[in-house]
Order: structure tokens, then C-alpha cells, then sequence
């Protein structure tokens, strides 16, 4: 029996096969920020996706704790208090 070739389909919009991605690396930067975030594959399957340094910073947020604040106010029990546990700190004598 012959083994047929298959002839491999075009990627999809915004998605670079990882050989094209290193070789049009500019193109591929450009399209990020005219078009969205755009998805390498390797082997047939999303790998990366590469996105604008302004979208990243959005989808990080702040680390400022305030998400663990805004989600202990919204609490259901804001009655019931958080103690947290204080053991006893040895002392260890220091010469000068």
C-alpha cells in the first residue's frame, strides 16, 4: 500500500508555526500589536502565545494585595475574627 502525503492545511488566523514565528519574528510582533495576541504551535499544538507588554501587565494586576483584601471584605462571615496564632520567639544571649 502507498502512503498518501498529506498535504498540511494552512495555519489559522493569528497562529505561526514556530519555524515561521523565528523567520518573520518581526511581522510576528507587529501583527501582536495590530491584530492581538498571536499563538505559536509546534507539532500541530499551541505552545505559546504571544501577546503586548501592556495586555501581560493588565492580565498580571497588581501586586498589591488588594485582591486579598477585596475578597476577605466580601466574605460572607465578616464576623467571625482571624487570629493569627503568636508563639513564644527564644531569646538567645549575644555577646558585643
Amino acid at each position: 500500500m502507498e502512503k498518501m502525503a498529506r498535504a498540511k492545511a494552512p495555519p489559522l488566523p493569528g497562529h505561526w508555526v514556530l519555524q515561521d514565528a523565528k523567520a518573520r519574528f518581526s511581522e510576528l510582533v507587529r501583527r501582536v500589536r495590530s491584530e492581538g495576541p498571536q499563538h505559536v504551535t509546534v507539532h500541530g499544538r499551541d505552545e505559546v502565545v504571544v501577546l503586548a507588554a501592556e495586555d501581560y501587565r493588565r492580565l498580571q494586576g497588581g501586586r498589591t494585595g488588594q485582591a486579598l483584601i477585596d475578597a476577605l471584605r466580601s466574605s460572607p462571615y465578616p464576623d467571625v475574627e482571624i487570629t493569627p496564632a503568636r508563639g513564644a520567639m527564644p531569646v538567645r544571649d549575644v555577646g558585643l
